[in-house]
Parts: structure tokens; sequence; C-alpha cells
């Protein structure tokens, strides 16, 4: 038996429209997405089948549907996700999830600003 195991995608590339202005709403923006996701594979490990496992298209997928829609806040955005990924895979114990904006309008020279959470299945985001 495994223990520990996880699934993660890194440094997805997306467009989106998020933003506290609108202006940032109608210009958009590149964004990242790091997921980490705790999930038993050792079925999976076994039997090397897809059905075994999260499938982590089907992850992809969930996060480009929630950057599709446009927001004032990261934290909301990256909140969605969590929250889609939690209910749409059963299997998945915890989610921890990056997500960055490059160069934010704030008057500063900064590559990338971002939120992080860490949530487990029966509890909060932190």
């Amino acid at each position: 038996m495994m223990t520990d195991s996880y699934i993660f995608l890194e440094d997805l590339r997306l467009f989106a429209r998020h933003g506290v202005a609108e202006q940032e709403r109608q210009v958009g923006n590149e964004y990242r997405v790091d997921v980490r996701l705790r999930t038993d594979i050792a079925r999976a490990a076994r039997t090397d089948d897809v059905a075994h496992t999260v499938n982590y298209a089907e992850v992809y997928e969930l996060i480009r549907r929630e950057m599709d829609t446009p927001s004032r806040l990261l934290e909301h955005v990256a909140g969605r996700m969590v929250d889609a990924i939690l209910h749409h895979f059963q299997t998945i114990t915890e989610v921890k999830l990056t997500l960055r904006k490059r160069n934010p309008p704030m008057g500063a020279d900064c590559l990338w600003a971002g939120v992080e959470l860490t949530a487990q299945r029966g509890g909060s985001a932190e």
C-alpha cells in the first residue's frame, strides 16, 4: 500500500480576465496555476488503468472553466477551483493550489502576485 501519494499539474499557463479594476477584466492577463492533489494511487499503480486514479486532464478542464469566469479577486477564483476539484473527485483528500497573476497593476516592479490555498476534504481552506 502506498501512502502520501500525490498527482500534480505544474505551471499551467492560462489567459483570463480577473482583477479589481474594470480595465483588468477587459484587457486580461497571463496567469499560472500549480495544483497538488493528495489521493491514493496504489490501485492505478497496480492496474495501469486511468479509471483507478484522478485523470489530470479532467482536473485541467475544471481549472480552465473557473479561469474563464471573470472575478475581482484571485482568492475567489482559487477557492472556486479548490471547491470544484474536491466536489468532482471524491478520492482526493487534499488540494494545494497556487494561482499567480503576471505583473499586476500596482505600481511595483513585480513579476507575479498570487494566492495559495490548501484545503482538506471535510476541512476548510487555509
